[in-house]
C-alpha cells in the first residue's frame, strides 16, 4: 500500500521531519520523471533558449547546495563553490555548453550526495532553527521558507523536465 502522509520522521524534530517528508516526495517524483533516460535524452535542447534535462537536474542539486551554504553556513557561495555550481545555478548558455555528455547516474549521484548533506545538517537542528530569519533577496526570510523554496524550485523544474521529455523524438 502506498501512503501519502505528512508526519513525523524519525531522527528529525517534528517540523523538520515534515519538511524532509515533503522534500523526499518531490525528489521521488523527480526521479520518476527521468527514469531510464539516456545521455542523448538528458542532453536534448528543445530550442536555443531551453535548458537540457541534465542541466535542470544539475540545477536542482546546485540550488540545494547553495541553500546549504546560505542556511547552514550563514554565508554566500565562495569562489570554489561558484566555480563548481555556477553554470548549473545560472542555467542558460553556460549550462548548455558545460553540462552535457553525462549519464543519468551522474545526476542521480550528485542529487543523492547533496541531499545526504542536507539531511545530516537537518538532523543537527531543531524546529526553532526553521524560524531563524536572515536577509534574503529584497527582504527577509526564515530558514523554513528558504527550504520550502528549494523544493518549490525542484517542483517547477520537474514540470519542465516532464514537458521536455514528451518532446524528445530520439
Amino acid at each position: 500500500m502506498t501512503t501519502f502522509l505528512i508526519e513525523d520522521v524519525p531522527g528529525f524534530t517534528p517540523q523538520i521531519g515534515r519538511l524532509v517528508g515533503m522534500m523526499k516526495y518531490v525528489r521521488t517524483t523527480t526521479m520518476q520523471a527521468v527514469r531510464g533516460m539516456t545521455k542523448e535524452q538528458l542532453d536534448h535542447v528543445q530550442d536555443a533558449q531551453s535548458n537540457s534535462i541534465g542541466s535542470l537536474l544539475a540545477h536542482v542539486a546546485a540550488v540545494e547546495a547553495a541553500y546549504q551554504v546560505t542556511t547552514f553556513g550563514r554565508r554566500e557561495l565562495n569562489d570554489e563553490e561558484n566555480a563548481k555550481w555556477g553554470a548549473a545555478l545560472d542555467l542558460g548558455e553556460a549550462a548548455r555548453r558545460e553540462i552535457k555528455g553525462r549519464p543519468l547516474e551522474h545526476y542521480t549521484r550528485l542529487l543523492e550526495e547533496v541531499r545526504a548533506r542536507t539531511l545530516s545538517e537537518f538532523a543537527k537542528r531543531n524546529d526553532d532553527w526553521l524560524y531563524e530569519q536572515s536577509p534574503w533577496g529584497p527582504g527577509v526570510a526564515n530558514n523554513y521558507f528558504m527550504w520550502f523554496h528549494v523544493f518549490e524550485d525542484e517542483l517547477s523544474h520537474r514540470g519542465q523536465i516532464r514537458w521536455l521529455r514528451k518532446r524528445i523524438t530520439a
